[in-house]
């Protein structure tokens, strides 16, 4: 029983530390911003509409972590790194936007709120 509840502990012990290394690794610039566009994925259809373009929208975003794990896993540097992410945050950025655009042609917006003093 006792040597159950060492290995336990001694397991979580070995677990926690990779967590605090790597929690001391800096973010690259280029992670911050592909963060931020993440961020800002739309979670829902625009006006409640489901149509095509919102299905495209969600495949495209998919698509695109699909290839950003795929480029991070072939990337042998510092800068391919740097370019599979630049990439994702570029790729995230026009899908919101083409579909966006695409909504607003067809009569629906992004509902926004201003705030004035």
């Amino acid at each position: 029983m006792k040597q159950t509840l060492f290995f336990r502990a001694a397991a979580v012990g070995l677990v926690a530390v990779p967590a605090v290394a790597m929690a001391a690794v800096p973010m690259m610039y280029e992670e911050q911003m592909a963060r931020q566009e993440e961020a800002r994925i739309i979670q829902s259809p625009i006006g409640g509409v489901a149509n095509s373009k919102w299905y495209d929208y969600r495949i495209n975003v998919t698509e695109s972590q699909k290839e950003l794990a795929s480029d991070l896993k072939r990337a042998s540097d510092l800068e391919d790194t740097r370019d599979a992410w630049s990439e994702y945050t570029h790729e995230l950025k026009d899908n919101r936007h083409d579909y966006v655009k695409a909504m607003a042609k067809k009569g629906y917006r992004i509902p926004q709120v201003y705030f004035e003093n």
